[in-house]
């Protein structure tokens, strides 16, 4: 039978990318065997990607949080181009994978440029493509599902959303909600199911799928169709009735050689985070957690990605290996280039901030060398550490811009009595007055860009050094 990486970390076998992945994490190699081989941990690396040069990456407890973004273009919006260009934003700033959720015309096409651009694995809900090139989902056939997803493990991708624990029984369970099934996945199976008056056909053939993915080392992600999309419908029977089948399906999967992941909510209060991601583990026997985000208040279109980086930080503490991101647009449109750079770069902070709080080996380490470029006004160092270190060059340019207009505008806004100046964005700080040089440039800036050298609490800790140290060689 063919390899995976379950089937090589059970069998005691460690393979290159069980290596590789330990380099990474700063993890011994045998951790990383033994986390896969308990089903703990993933490696997506599917073999024919591997060879176009993938970059293998662990998720899973003992790993670093990692996030993905989603991505794709629909028969609405976007284009190739412009979504391949979304794709190198988002690794720039951060994205550990991509899921392709492209739908409308040559997906094929799509998705192939994108598994040979990307070193980074690769996701897809073959759901899309079936709906695609039918006329009406009703039309759709076992070996619909089988065909698309032998043809897109054949391209390469690492990892499939399939949601194969939504159960016919499931489906009255959504009476109460406020916004029903609001997975696209999972709508589109809901409704197969109800016309068909017959069971989840990824549920009845999921034996001959796992076959599939066993072949190409392609990683399960169990899709969460009953997710909830409002905090009204979190916690729900639908939902925990799905993750009570997503753990039956897990312990199959692994009996059949495939690594397996968890996809979760959702919209989520904060308060109760901590027992989605407790009781997914113990539903669901350790396999890794992926949740999108979750949001954590259903009041704030326009910033969901601050929204759903709070519940992504508290989700990633308490269990979630993985996050998948959201966006300033989610509920509004499809992102722009800017919208997933901000949606990237806020769950690169959730994450980094649940490694740090799970003392991950080597997570606080760039964290303390900010502190000392900071306290030693190195600010060029400040922007190598930065997560997005070309936003942190143009706030810390703009506010050292224009100084002796700055100064102009400030002198005029006293004496007319006003506190500060509004006049225009590429402008000082209020009260910032450096020196200077012959050519026009800044002469002194050992002190922060917003209060100035004297008053400049860091420059003055440093005078406070200097003055007790004068002290010291005096006594």
């Amino acid at each position: 039978m063919t390899q995976t990486q379950l089937t090589a970390a059970q069998a005691g076998a460690i393979t290159p990318e069980m290596e590789i992945v330990a380099e990474k994490e700063r993890l011994d190699v045998e951790t990383v065997r033994s986390e896969i081989a308990a089903g703990r941990m993933i490696i997506p690396a599917n073999k024919v990607h591997l060879k176009k040069g993938l970059s293998p990456i662990a998720i899973g407890r003992k790993a670093t949080t990692k996030i993905n973004a989603n991505l794709g273009v629909s028969s609405l919006a976007g284009d190739e181009r412009r979504e391949l260009e979304k794709i190198e934003c988002a690794i720039k700033y951060g994205a550990d994978t991509i899921m392709d959720l492209s739908t409308g015309a040559d997906l094929d096409a799509l998705r192939e440029r994108m598994i040979n651009a990307v070193s980074v694995p690769v996701g897809t809900v073959p759901l899309y493509q079936i709906c695609e090139e039918l006329d009406d989902i009703l039309d759709m056939t076992p070996q619909n599902i089988l065909d698309a997803v032998e043809k897109q493990a054949k391209q390469g991708v690492d990892y499939m959303t399939i949601h194969c624990a939504l159960l016919k029984r499931h489906i009255p369970l959504v009476d109460s909600r406020l916004t029903g099934i609001v997975s696209r996945g999972g709508s589109l199976t809901a409704k197969w199911m109800v016309a068909h008056n017959a069971e989840n056909p990824f549920y009845e053939r999921f034996d001959d799928l796992c076959d599939i993915m066993r072949e190409y080392d392609v990683s399960w992600s169990l899709g969460d169709g009953m997710r909830p999309g409002c905090l009204h419908d979190a916690s729900d029977a639908a939902q925990f009735a799905e993750l009570s089948a997503m753990g039956e399906l897990t312990k199959r999967a692994w009996a059949k050689g495939t690594q397996v992941m968890i996809e979760g909510p959702g919209h989520v209060p904060f308060d109760q985070i901590a027992d989605n991601m407790k009781r997914q583990a113990v539903e669901c026997f350790g396999a890794p957690f992926y949740v999108l985000g979750p949001v954590v208040c259903d009041v704030a279109p326009g910033y969901d990605h601050i929204t759903s980086a709070i519940g992504a930080t508290a989700a990633a503490f308490h269990g979630a290996a993985m996050l998948c991101y959201v966006t300033p647009k989610e509920h509004l449109g499809l992102p722009n280039l800017e919208d997933v750079r901000n949606g990237c770069v806020a769950y690169k902070i959730a994450a980094h901030a649940a490694d740090v709080a799970l003392k991950r080996p080597g997570a606080r380490e760039r964290d303390d060398e900010m502190a000392r470029a900071r306290f030693a006004f190195d600010w060029e160092r400040q922007f190598e550490l930065a997560l997005d270190p070309e936003r942190a060059r143009q706030y810390y340019d703009e506010a050292r811009s224009n100084p002796e207009d700055e100064a102009r505008t400030v002198g005029d806004a006293a004496q007319n009595g006003e506190t500060s100046s509004e006049n225009g964005a590429n402008r000082c700080p209020r009260g910032l007055h450096p020196t200077l040089n012959a050519d026009g440039t800044i002469a002194n800036e050992d002190y922060c860009t917003m209060c100035g050298p004297k008053f400049c609490a860091m420059r003055t800790t440093a005078d406070l050094i200097r003055l007790r140290n004068a002290q010291k060689t005096n006594e």
